[in-house]
């Protein structure tokens, strides 16, 4: 029996495709990810450089926002600047 994988990108290219011209595949994407197949089946993901600089800004939001919730209900600390 055959596996299915969702393909997590609107525009997808083949492996002998990005081969032949991994920027005019990258291109393709007009800056959004690029599913690369093997098969049919997606192996990876060719992501612009600025896509990949926004996912990790935001992988970073949603990190500092869980240590925020974390600490939310702790006692806060009086500090002056001149103890700083």
């Amino acid at each position: 029996m055959a596996t299915t994988h969702s393909i997590l990108a609107d525009v997808s290219a083949g492996i002998s495709e990005l081969k032949k011209n991994p920027m005019a595949v990258v291109e393709q994407g007009d800056g959004a990810p690029v599913a690369i197949l093997n098969r049919n089946q997606p192996v990876f993901y060719a992501v612009p450089a600025e896509a990949y600089e926004l996912l990790m800004d935001k992988l970073e939001d949603i990190e500092l926002a869980a240590i925020v919730r974390e600490r939310q209900d702790m006692p806060e600390i009086e500090v002056s600047l001149d103890e700083l």
